[in-house]
Formats: structure tokens, sequence, C-alpha cells
């Protein structure tokens, strides 16, 4: 990638990279939080729902603020917000305040999201794009999963953690707002109708559905379980730490397999794999740590490939006109199943115990492999010429 293209981008690069340090570190504090101070596991998982049923109302209301207000004024309106969130959650400790705030900050990463993509295609061309949206997702999970370890640094049933999040998303306006030139057109995109996306890549469909599920699981419940399995915080950081940054190793090598096999047949590999890992950690409840964080990595670094793998399944289906219209649609597809991920999870925890976690995970990496399967049996895989290229993509909610 040219140097040109990196010097234009650094400070949105420096920024988002600063926001996922107080993203990361909030999720996890929260969950590790409420842990501590004893709230029902099923009322946890509606907490940390509520924050992706925010991020589905951010996506269809920040390209109507963006057209209204502008770039710089909303990213800097919903930062500003968005660190106020976390102090109120800091400061009254319930449910009932947390899941109205976990809703807030929601709507506000949305927007913040639209706005940064959006600033980050506008600086890029037809030659980098690829590469540059590769870098700036890399910056994504490095910094959620540093984040991790951001809570060694203060006890989390303090108010500390919290003014620390709060200080980080203040802190990412500064190298966004400060480099900011004329910002981009937001042109609305074509609707697409949901019916027609699963008739064209039914598949590709159910995949973005289950890659929701399951990184809402592994971002929201992730804490909890590594908590109630008996890990204080050093070493639910490291499991948090962990499942993340697998992600960014397994993305560019399960790519480039998936563009040249056909990518159902990816796709079912690392379901399969996938269940099978998890089925080890509940099946085999005594393993030395560093066994136990293999396999957790074993895990999550081949499901948090599954959303970039649908994604581009979905392109080999469709003309070039369709895909900006697609990517909505399957946005919101995914974000709903977010939000249910975490209730889901906890309430099969509350009723079964930690090990639901892995067990709930496995459920459904399996579901979707013999899935895979069928489909497999129903059409003939895309020819190579059509294939579009492999998309480093990750669950925006």
């Amino acid at each position: 990638m040219p140097l040109k293209s990196i010097a234009a981008s650094w400070p949105l690069l420096l920024g988002m990279g600063i926001l996922m340090l107080g993203a990361g570190l909030q999720s996890t504090l929260l969950g590790l939080r409420a842990t501590l101070e004893g709230f029902p596991t099923t009322i946890i998982g509606v907490v940390m729902s509520c924050y992706y049923v925010g991020f589905l109302f951010g996506t269809v209301t920040a390209p109507w603020l963006l057209r209204q207000v502008g770039h710089i004024r909303v990213f800097a309106a919903l930062a500003a917000v968005a660190s106020a969130a976390i102090l109120v959650q800091g400061c009254f400790v319930n449910p009932w305040t947390w899941g109205a705030m976990r809703l807030v900050s929601g709507l506000c990463f949305a927007g913040i999201y639209v706005v940064a993509e959006s600033w980050l295609n506008d600086r890029a061309t037809r030659s980098n794009r690829g590469r540059l949206l590769a870098v700036y997702m890399v910056v994504l999970y490095v910094g959620l999963g540093a984040a991790q370890f951001l809570l060694i640094l203060a006890s989390p049933s303090t108010p500390t953690p919290f003014m620390l999040v709060s200080v980080l998303i203040s802190l990412a306006m500064v190298p966004i707002v400060a480099s900011a030139q004329q910002a981009p057109e937001l042109s609305a995109p074509r609707t697409v109708r949901l019916r027609e996306l699963y008739r064209n890549s039914p598949l590709g469909v159910v995949t973005v559905t289950v890659a929701g599920l399951i990184s809402a699981i592994i971002f929201s419940m992730g804490p909890v379980y590594a908590r109630l399995s008996g890990l204080g915080t050093s070493g639910v950081a490291t499991f948090m730490a962990v499942s993340i940054l697998a992600g960014v190793i397994t993305q560019y090598p399960v790519g480039r397999l998936s563009d040249r096999m056909d990518r159902r047949t990816v796709i079912a590999a690392v379901g399969a794999l996938a269940t099978v890992v998890a089925c080890s950690i509940v099946v085999f409840t005594t393993m030395p740590p560093a066994l136990f964080l293999t396999l957790t990595a074993l895990f999550s670094g081949f499901v948090l490939t599954l959303y970039s793998l649908a994604i581009s399944h979905v392109n080999d289906h469709l003309e070039p006109a369709q895909m900006v219209a697609a990517s909505g649609a399957l946005l919101l597809v995914n974000g709903t199943a977010a939000a249910l991920g975490p209730v889901l999870a906890g309430g099969l925890i509350a009723a079964f115990g930690p090990p639901a976690y892995f067990a709930t995970l496995a459920a459904l990496t399996g579901a979707l492999t013999i899935y895979d399967l069928w489909r497999k049996s129903r059409r003939r895989p895309v020819p190579a010429r059509q294939k579009s290229p492999f998309l480093n993509e990750r669950p925006r909610a």
C-alpha cells in the first residue's frame, strides 16, 4: 500500500484504535462487574443485548444525522454522549440504568462506525481500498484485544475503570476532529429486500445470522463465563484478549483459502472445526490453563472469520451495483441476531451453569455446518471467474 494512503488515513486509524481500547474495556468491564454485583446471569444477558438493540437504531438513524448535521459534528456529539454513558454506569450500578446506557452506547458506536468508514472509503482509491480496509480491521481487533489488559490497572469493583473508558472515548475524538478536512458526501444506499437476498444466497444470509449470534455471545458473555468459571480479573482479561486477537491471525489465511476453493467448503470446515474444539472444552472440564487458552484461541480464530466469509459468499452471487445495498441489509440481519445472542447465552448459563457457554456456541456452529452441507447438495458452486475477492470484515455490532 502506498505510504501516501497511510499518511492520509493515520489520524482516523489512530482515533479508531483509541476508541476500540475504550469499547473493548467497556464491554468486558460491564460483564465482569455485573457478576461481582451478583446480577442474575439472565439479566446480564438482557443488559448486554441492549447494546445491539441500540446499534440497530444507530444504523438506521446515523445516515440521516450525517446528512443533516455533518460528519465532524456527528462524530464529536456521539463520542461525547458515549463517554458520558459509561460514567453514568459507573455512578449508578443497577440493571435498569446499565441497560438504558448500553442502548445509548450502541446507538452512538453505530454512528461513529458510519462516520469513520465513510471517511475511510472517501480517502481510499480503487487500487488500495481493500488493503486499507484490511489495515483498518486489524487496528480495530488489536485495539479490542489490547483493551482487555487495561482491566489489570484498577479493580473492576471501583469507579476507576469506568473513568478510564470515558477518557479513552474522549481522546479518540482528538486526532479525527483535529485533522478533519472536507467531509465526504454520503449518499443514501438503495434498499434491498431480504427475501431477494436470501433467494440469491441462503447460506450467506444464514451464516451472517449465526456470526451475529456468536460474536455477540463472545464479546458480551465471554467475561461472564470466565468469571463464573473461577477466573480472576487477570484471567478474565487474558481469556478475552486471546479470544479477540486470535481473529486477527486467522482472517488472512482463511480468506485466501476461500478465494481458491468453494467458500461453502471453507465455511463448513470452519464450522466443523469450531464445533469439535468447543465440544472438547465442554467435555474435558479440567485441563491445563495453557491448553484451555489454546483451544479458546482456536475456536475464536475460526468463528470470527465467519462474517467475512459470509459477506464474500453473498457478493459472489450479486452484481457490483447490488453490493452496497446488500451490505446494509446484512448489517441489519447481523445486528438483530447479535441482540438475541447474549439473552440466549445468559438464559442457558443461568439454567445449566458456565459449561453452557461453549455448549451454546458448539450448537450454533454445528447447526451451521449441517445447513452448509445441505446447501452444497442443492446448488453447484460459484464458477471461479465469478467469485469476488474475499472481504476482510468484522461484525460491526
